[in-house]
């Protein structure tokens, strides 16, 4: 099939992500993708000719465990792994408390991972609502207290993932007796912070709030062990694309050094057949070709909003718009991509000098 002609959830402009890398020539720099989740060698192998097009030079892969050896026989020093707990674990309390301190030992001694990463998302709370799982949980709860204190012995760094999109605080989370307002999810983050000013901090999805640059501007002025990387590729050209140039280069400028450049792809090989599996992206593709289009969408719309003057539609299906205005959107809207056009100094800092400062040197000693 013809994908420049056919039209789908991950290129609904019908674009030839490869004629269209050509187009974009070159970064400023090779960039440094912070934040992917590479899983199965054959998807893996994709990712890479993905990368090398777009310019991406290496990422850090919040990979399953079982998956790490034969992702690492693809890509070798191209990935460098984040501490995850087994997410698909039948029981979901031990993996989150006792096996993650495990598997944090197993990543680091095993696979060189020298970052570990809390996913703290609001609907965390759908997985497991007793009052002690909820306890073992919390941010600020002994349990990730003595998963920072192994960081701590083991020289690791620390992702989190905190705030969701504000439409779905707006929607899935209305409920705030269950979920909390969205400026609750803070609270437990910033008391970490200072808790472990040692502690070299990192913010998936642009701190959870790309919506409010203040709100974020407040929290890099508070704690300088916090930076913010720019994953979430659909959520972040929603909303990054709502603010102005000038306000959003002013950001960047201030936080030189504090905002890394992350995509969030997730590449699985189960994206390279047809499957009746939606289990975490697995039914976002269906065939390699696919595969490619996915992957390759998000360095296109992160690098067209970073880099050019575009402005136009994202070729990205984007659910979220649908979930808060149904009458108006459908499952396959998509929101204004308008680019940036950032001067080099700001792109050479996010594609590459910030994770140089902040991430590399965990790694590399």
């Amino acid at each position: 099939m013809d994908r420049t002609a056919h039209r789908w959830s991950a290129n609904l402009l019908g674009l030839d992500y490869r004629a269209e890398a050509e187009k974009l020539g070159d970064p400023v720099v090779p960039i440094v993708d912070v934040h992917t989740h590479l899983n199965g060698p054959k998807s893996a192998e994709i990712w890479a000719d993905v990368a090398s097009r777009y310019g991406v030079c290496r990422t850090y892969s919040q990979t399953v465990l079982d998956e790490a050896p034969g992702v690492r026989d693809v890509l070798g020093d191209r990935v460098r792994f984040i501490a995850i707990p087994d997410y698909m674990a039948e029981n979901k309390l031990h993996a989150f408390t006792e096996g993650f301190l495990e598997r944090i030992r197993i990543w680091h001694d095993e696979y060189g991972a020298r970052m570990l990463k809390f996913w703290q998302a609001p609907r965390l709370r759908d997985y497991m609502t007793d009052a002690q799982a909820m306890e073992a949980l919390s941010l600020d709860g002994p349990w990730r207290i003595r998963a920072l204190e192994l960081a701590a012995e083991l020289g690791m760094m620390v992702m989190t993932h905190i705030g969701d999109p504000d439409t779905w605080f707006a929607a899935k989370y209305s409920d705030a007796s269950a979920y909390g307002t969205k400026a609750d999810q803070y609270a437990p983050l910033e008391r970490m912070l200072d808790r472990f000013p040692d502690t070299t901090w990192l913010a998936a999805h642009m701190g959870g709030w790309p919506e409010d640059l203040e709100f974020l501007s407040g929290l890099l002025e508070r704690h300088d062990n916090l930076n913010l990387d720019t994953s979430a590729c659909k959520w972040q050209v929603r909303e990054l694309s709502r603010h102005s140039r000038e306000d959003l280069l002013a950001f960047f400028r201030r936080w030189k050094g504090r905002v890394l450049f992350g995509s969030d792809i997730v590449a699985r090989d189960a994206h390279l057949e047809s499957s009746d599996d939606t289990a975490y992206a697995a039914g976002q593709a269906s065939d390699p070709e696919q595969a490619f289009e996915l992957y390759a969408s998000r360095y296109w719309a992160l690098r067209t909003l970073f880099e050019t003057t575009y402005e136009g539609a994202s070729p990205i299906a984007d659910p979220d718009l649908m979930m808060v205005e149904p009458g108006r959107y459908d499952e396959m809207s998509s929101p204004m991509l308008r680019g940036k056009s950032l001067p080099e100094d700001v792109l050479s800092d996010l594609y590459a000098g910030a994770a140089a400062r902040a991430v590399d040197p965990y790694y590399e000693t």
